[in-house]
């Protein structure tokens, strides 16, 4: 077997970390980069003790120097409390990250991919949404760093790919959950497993009827790589998230069940530009991917709370 040398950007992160120890398992060797701003080392320092991991503190705002087959790009805050606590530095994460890569892939020839977000359909007017629809986004709005900042990241790379012929991937994540959340990302999943756990009321937005699809972080990871490893001109973007909707009142219901809870679940006022719903459409990822998640939403919500139980 061949070894891979493979680059992840934001390798200490929730999604990062995953990546980096399934990729370890696979034979390759990994160069994690992180500059922890939401990332964490011990989410990667179990992976210390294997001498094909290497951990490198760096801001993909700056340029990177190294020789590797691939690249996944994953670097950048992807929770609303933590992309709106320093925008303008979520939009040069996004821009000038997404530049510095390109240019590192163009330079060495290596494959990159790049974790692009269902927030770039904003709050979409199409549903379920399908790669081919544009979005519609706000530019202005409070999500704009994060949402337009992954658009330009998306125009970078098919720039790339069209003039400099560099190998590109672009992948648009959904709602993704399990082991190794932020526990104060304010993300829905986390939200309510750590309320719940506390014993503390379970906070909705609005009326709790929008939806949201979870897609667990196994599955995710395994339409990731395959996206990585697909035919040279299959370059998406292609959606990667569990098409099964529930809407937040039904999500928070699930919690208290299982986490056995006496949670009482309030109400407060839905934040501006947050959508009403979101939901894949895998249609493309199922005929090019051969992939589909296979992890109900009981199952790995059980696992994610066990996690959340060791930690809170």
């Amino acid at each position: 077997m061949i070894r891979k040398k493979i680059l992840v950007t934001g390798g200490a992160g929730f999604l990062g970390s995953h990546l980096c120890e399934r990729l370890l398992n696979e034979g390759n060797e990994v160069v994690c980069l992180d500059n922890y701003f939401t990332g964490q080392k011990q989410n990667v320092v179990h992976l210390l003790k294997n001498p094909f991991f290497e951990l490198i503190r760096h801001d993909v705002t700056m340029p990177f120097y190294i020789e590797v087959d691939q690249i996944y790009n994953l670097a950048c805050p992807a929770s609303p409390i933590h992309y709106q606590y320093n925008p303008i530095k979520t939009v040069k994460t996004s821009v000038m990250g997404a530049i510095n890569m390109l240019g590192l892939a163009k330079r060495i020839k290596a494959r990159i991919l790049q974790a692009s977000t269902s927030e770039v359909y904003g709050d979409p007017e199409v549903h379920p949404q399908v790669e081919s629809y544009w979005g519609h986004v706000n530019p202005i709005g409070i999500r704009s760093c994060y949402d337009e900042g992954k658009r330009i990241a998306e125009t970078l790379f098919v720039n790339y790919h069209q003039q400099n012929n560099v190998r590109i991937k672009i992948m648009r994540i959904f709602n993704t959950y399990g082991p190794r959340m932020h526990p104060s990302d304010g993300r829905v999943v986390s939200n309510f497993i750590v309320q719940a756990l506390r014993g503390e009321n379970i906070t909705i937005y609005g009326d709790g009827s929008q939806s949201r699809s979870f897609c667990y972080v196994d599955d995710l990871l395994e339409g990731m790589i395959r996206l990585m490893n697909s035919r040279e001109d299959f370059t998406g973007p292609v959606n990667i998230g569990n098409p099964n909707e529930f809407t937040m009142l039904e999500l928070a219901e699930k919690v208290i069940k299982l986490t056995g809870t006496d949670s009482k679940i309030i109400y407060m006022p839905l934040p501006a530009d947050d959508p009403t719903q979101r939901q894949p459409n895998i249609s493309l990822a199922k005929k090019e991917l051969g992939w589909e998640p296979k992890v109900m939403l009981e199952e790995g919500l059980v696992k994610t709370i066990d996690y959340f139980k060791s930690i809170v």
